[in-house]
């Protein structure tokens, strides 16, 4: 798999902080999250995604195995990211959520809506 870029918005070392590295495997962008998404660290999600749009058609996946929390800003960060990848034929897919962060999404009906992968290679394959 080729590899590209990596930006990394900053480190998860603290609870309440999230860390958002971006790589890119051939031509999707990896979106690779550590720490807890919620009101306070939203706005790093949303810039690696705002970041992420750039090319025709983008493909984003996120791994999501370094998330131990995730509330509605989450989700509602996913839902407008979905809504705008499907809008210019691109795609996201999350990849690998812990149970925790995985019952959020299926509480909300998210896994009904996005593709969620277990494990980063099979959200990668297709």
């Amino acid at each position: 798999m080729a590899e590209g870029k990596m930006a990394d918005t900053g480190q998860a070392e603290q609870p309440g902080q999230l860390s958002v590295v971006s790589t890119a495997t051939d031509g999707i962008c990896v979106l690779t999250l550590a720490g807890e998404i919620d009101h306070d660290t939203g706005q790093a999600l949303r810039q690696a995604l705002d970041a992420s749009y750039g090319a025709p058609r983008p493909r984003i996946v996120v791994d999501l195995s370094r998330v131990t929390f995730m509330d509605s800003t989450g989700i509602n960060i996913f839902i407008a990211a979905h809504r705008t990848l499907t809008e210019t034929g691109g795609w996201i897919r999350l990849a690998a959520p812990g149970e925790a962060v995985m019952r959020t999404l299926q509480i909300v009906g998210v896994d009904t809506v996005i593709d969620c992968r277990e494990t980063l290679r099979q959200a990668l394959s297709d």
